[in-house]
């Protein structure tokens, strides 16, 4: 009688454990989702006050010149499409995120200079301190789902794409500044997308929709 009471009380401290761990991954989770949620929202807000600040004509000019494809994270192997992305899985997700989001810690500080003339939404200046906060939960996030495995990515040993891409382009200021502002807000977009539905995949809910 006694061994059993024993042995129910280590399967009681165990479910409880296991709940309070899943508890907390679940709050990891709901916070990453919320941290690039502002991010990308900040990131729309910018673009959008820096283009109500140009010419007509040079909003014209940069629809049909800029190809919204052509960006840092272009290197990433990343899903190409809602498909591919609800089929992938929660850990593939979080590590793309990652590195989407690591890509840009170089990148990010020089947003200040592309809209210090125009922004009224926020401070840029603190977006790379948000993508670091970003990156950390993230790394705790696919910890996580190695569950003490060794993580095996390849794309972990890889270098990260050129630092100062944006800023090697040979084109004009306004280009430059467009084609960042742009390529931050599509990466944004894209983390949102992934760790949404890497949310979802912890669930075990096959019906993720995006």
């Amino acid at each position: 009688m006694a061994r059993a009471l024993v042995l129910l009380s280590v399967v009681l401290v165990s479910l409880l454990v296991n709940q309070g761990t899943a508890s907390e991954n679940q709050r990891l989770f709901n916070n990453a989702v919320i941290r690039v949620q502002h991010l990308h929202q900040l990131a729309a807000e910018m673009i959008n006050d820096f283009e109500d600040n140009l010419l007509p004509e040079e909003r014209r000019q940069l629809s049909k010149i800029f190809p919204l494809s052509f960006c840092n994270s272009d290197s990433i192997e990343a899903p190409t499409g809602k498909d591919e992305t609800q089929k992938s899985s929660m850990l593939k997700l979080l590590r793309i995120s990652f590195r989407l989001i690591e890509s840009w810690e170089f990148p990010s500080q020089t947003l200040s200079g592309a809209v210090s003339n125009s922004l009224t939404v926020g401070n840029p200046n603190q977006i790379t301190e948000k993508l670091a906060d970003l990156k950390v939960g993230i790394s705790v996030l696919i910890k996580g789902c190695l569950d003490g495995q060794p993580n095996m990515d390849d794309n972990d040993s890889l270098p990260l794409p050129f630092e100062d891409f944006y800023l090697t382009m040979g084109e004009s200021s306004l280009r430059e500044s467009f084609r960042l502002l742009a390529c931050f807000k599509k990466d944004m977009h894209k983390v949102e997308t992934y760790l949404r539905v890497a949310n979802c995949r912890r669930s075990l809910d096959s019906n993720c929709t995006l």
